[in-house]
């Protein structure tokens, strides 16, 4: 099985644009949001993906992810079948000291809202933080992108 670990922030401001390395366009539903498990269909730039994620666990770091490349197309087409909400957002890929911080930039009804993420090889591996990362929502529900597409940010 291959699992996810990771932690979750708010981005206090734009610094880290200065210092992407990349920047993809992603565009994502929900074929499935349940809590118990979440099917997830992507479009990152001109490449489909589909991906399942389990349940996470008490501290909100791990959870099982499996996830499959697929067409564009196929991709575009089962967008067509996910539940309502879809979201989209620029992800810019920060790389700092040996991790690589996510850090995604909501637009829609999400805008406004700036979120790292960084995946770790444990829950207790140490990483440094860089001045831009605000305070840690890992674990919050509100914040996982399958809870944006239904209770969007400009709602709360």
């Amino acid at each position: 099985m291959t699992f996810e670990i990771e932690r979750k922030f708010l981005v206090t401001s734009d610094n880290y644009k200065q210092q992407a390395y990349k920047k993809s366009y992603i565009k994502q539903g929900f074929l499935n949001s349940k809590k118990e498990r979440v099917v997830r269909v992507r479009i990152k730039n001109d490449t489909g993906f589909l991906t399942i994620k389990g349940a996470s666990n008490k501290s909100g770091t791990t959870r099982f992810e499996w996830e499959k490349e697929i067409t564009k197309i196929e991709a575009e087409n089962l967008l067509e079948l996910c539940e309502e909400g879809i979201i989209e957002k620029y992800r810019y890929l920060v790389k700092v000291n040996e991790h690589v911080f996510e850090v995604d930039e909501f637009l829609g009804d999400n805008k406004g809202l700036l979120i790292a993420e960084v995946e770790l090889k444990n829950e207790n591996e140490s990483f440094t933080k860089p001045e831009w990362l605000g305070n840690e929502v890992t674990g919050i529900v509100k914040y996982y992108n399958s809870n944006l597409s239904k209770k969007p940010f400009c709602k709360w």
